[in-house]
């Protein structure tokens, strides 16, 4: 009998946790002892490999270490070239207040004071930016890719300061000081507003009457045989003739200065948009027009809905050439027979010797057409989305 009360206590096994009580030992056959799960602790179905306490407290989670966002920003590293920049400005301020100008003739370069103490208000926000580092958000950002820029212009104008006004190296009359040009814009903002409006008025009138024109002949002599046969030949005989040679027959032959200069202006900008347009009309994949002709397309709709879209490429490039010409014209017309505008600015300041005055039309000329370009390129990135940024100004 006991033979076979063993044989069923080794198939049975160990007792079972739940009839032991709290905190008990269970032993094994062999008479080992065997950790039991203490149901105070709530590790009911874990498993075991020591032995269980009762009050024992349970093991604390590790905490998972906080994600990094993706959206916190580095910081900026040191601005060292801002620190050049903020040197440079500054040198450039204390040279122009406290090195005298060389007499020429008469009393002083007026501003010359004003001029040096923007310098250094230049140099001292720069230098602002460069020990904030990073708390100076997008200003400090803004101004980086500018570093070496920001530190070839003061030593630029220093250069022209020494030649010109502390030393008289270059001939006064025809090389004036940068505060020549701070006089200049105060002293006579008015007139060269005026002129900056008119030139604008009279280019905007010619180049877009010029680039509507093109762009319609261009488009015509593109898709029609016809057309192309009678127009082409006259598009390529005059139009190499630069405009500013027929000035003295638009003069004589339109009523007024201001009409003979549109049409000019308009001209020279009409060639190259034609020429451009109708290049990439004629150049359109004639597998787009079969698809739309077998999906009913009209002759209206191949042209408006095909050739036009695909072609506008080539017709912003035509734009570009064109605004160029245009503005070669305007400042020649207005200078050989317009009495108005920023060419006419420029030849009745060389008439008067003013060159400080002529410097001056000739930065706001540079930044009227670099502006023009500019809303060009904005214009046709925005139409042109999917070759945004294969060409850039």
């Amino acid at each position: 009998m006991s033979l076979s009360i063993r044989w069923h206590e080794r198939r049975a096994g160990p007792p079972q946790a739940s009839s032991l009580p709290l905190g008990g030992k269970a032993r094994s056959a062999k008479g080992a002892p065997v950790s039991t799960p203490d149901p105070a602790l709530g590790f009911d179905s874990l498993p075991f490999r020591g032995r269980a306490r009762v009050g024992a407290a349970a093991p604390e989670r590790t905490p998972a270490p906080a994600s990094t966002s993706p959206r916190i920003q580095k910081a900026l590293p040191t601005w060292r070239i801002g620190f050049a920049a903020a040197a440079t400005w500054l040198s450039l301020g204390l040279l122009t207040i406290y090195w005298p100008n060389q007499a020429v003739g008469f009393s002083d370069w007026a501003y010359t004071d004003e001029f040096g103490i923007a310098a250094i208000a230049i140099g001292a926000l720069l230098l602002a930016v460069a020990l904030l580092g990073p708390r100076a958000g997008r200003v400090a950002r803004a101004l980086r890719p500018a570093g070496p820029w920001l530190v070839a212009l003061p030593v630029l104008f220093a250069i022209w300061e020494i030649a010109t006004a502390k030393l008289a190296l270059l001939p006064t009359p025809f090389f004036a000081p940068p505060q020549s040009l701070v006089e200049t814009y105060i002293d006579d903002w008015r007139r060269l507003g005026e002129s900056l409006l008119h030139s604008a008025r009279l280019l905007a009138h010619g180049f877009v009457l010029g680039a509507l024109a093109g762009f319609l002949t261009g488009v015509t002599i593109g898709w029609s045989r016809i057309a192309g046969y009678w127009v082409h030949p006259v598009l390529r005989f005059l139009g190499p003739v630069p405009a500013s040679a027929l000035l003295p027959l638009a003069f004589f032959f339109f009523p007024s200065s201001y009409a003979a200069a549109v049409f000019l202006i308009a001209l020279a900008t009409g060639f190259p948009v034609a020429v451009l347009t109708w290049s990439g009309v004629a150049g359109v994949n004639r597998n787009y027009y079969d698809v739309a002709r077998t999906m009913g397309a009209s002759e209206r709709f191949l042209v408006l809905r095909v050739a036009i879209p695909a072609a506008l490429p080539q017709v912003f490039v035509g734009l570009f050439m064109g605004l160029g010409a245009a503005f070669s014209v305007l400042v020649t017309a207005e200078m050989m027979g317009v009495k108005a505008g920023l060419g006419f600015y420029l030849s009745w300041a060389q008439g008067w010797a003013s060159y400080s005055n002529m410097y001056a039309a000739l930065i706001v000329m540079a930044v009227l057409c670099s502006g023009l370009i500019t809303l060009l390129f904005k214009v046709r990135d925005r139409v042109l989305s999917w070759q945004k940024g294969t060409v850039k100004w």
